[in-house]
């Protein structure tokens, strides 16, 4: 039977809000399961937020977004690198610790962790914008093997001295993949909404279970809003690649998860 592992991602939500992310980052520091108890392995993939545009604004470089996609050119590459695997990165970190967690910060070029190339585009250059090519599985393991938290930037390399940007949702997927050989792995999407919604205004109606069949009769009767359809789209992909499972739920709830009373589970087709 393999050991639990939950790599959870978090958003600018919570980056964002001081209050929220305390709250959060002490969950996240006592997670546990009912079977293990506490010290269970856990990842933690954590976005921007507002501090590289706010930093990009006072610096006089200006931001491009085409599709609601950040162009990431040399200058913005500084930015975010500096926001992203610097002062976000150590200060989650800082209170990792502070709440007697043991974590460990890295973006993909520590320890070669995640490999990825520049985005190919036949129309749009979107910069020094990276797509995940492998996970360093060894090294995650050797860390979550000594009780290590990892918490991951969303910043990778290409192993020629490139550093690039990379959706940090692309690289919870992409770690939940490749560790899921190794691990029962959880993903969970931490989101602003108590989970996936029948209706968008109201947090009340929230998706317990979502199975491939129900998606398609939720997306066919257009009761998905088109924001939710990409995350929905990876959690099935996630699945198909090995993944146990997928929540989509409020990170203020994340104690709730391990006894599946929060949030919506993306379900696998029955095998």
């Amino acid at each position: 039977m393999k050991e639990k592992l939950y790599v959870i991602k978090i958003g600018g939500n919570i980056i964002d809000d001081e209050e929220k992310l305390n709250t959060f980052l002490k969950s996240f520091a006592s997670l546990e399961t009912p079977l293990q108890g506490p010290g269970v392995k856990k990842i933690l993939v954590h976005g921007g937020g507002k501090l590289a545009t706010k930093l990009a604004e006072r610096l006089g470089v200006e931001q491009q977004v085409v599709e609601g996609r950040r162009i990431t050119d040399a200058e913005t590459l500084k930015i975010v690198t500096m926001v992203y695997a610097g002062y976000i990165n150590k200060n989650i970190v800082a209170l990792l610790q502070a709440n007697h967690c043991n974590a460990i910060g890295l973006c993909g070029a520590d320890g070669d962790a995640i490999l990825a190339h520049k985005r190919q585009h036949a129309l749009i250059d979107y910069g020094f914008v990276g797509d995940v090519d492998a996970i360093n599985t060894v090294l995650l393991k050797s860390l979550l093997e000594q009780n290590i938290a990892i918490v991951f930037a969303p910043i990778t390399h290409d192993q020629q001295g490139q550093l690039l940007n990379t959706n940090a949702d692309t690289i919870a997927q992409e770690v939940a993949k490749a560790m899921s050989r190794e691990y029962d792995v959880s993903l969970i999407y931490s989101f602003e909404k108590s989970g996936v919604l029948l209706d968008a205004e109201d947090d009340t109606t929230v998706i317990p279970e979502i199975t491939p069949v129900y998606y398609q009769q939720l997306k066919a009767q257009q009761k998905i809003f088109a924001g939710m359809i990409p995350k929905l789209d990876n959690a099935f992909a996630a699945l198909d690649s090995g993944v146990k499972k997928v929540i989509i739920c409020k990170a203020e709830n994340l104690e709730q998860l391990t006894i599946g009373s929060s949030g919506t589970t993306i379900i696998a087709p029955a095998s």
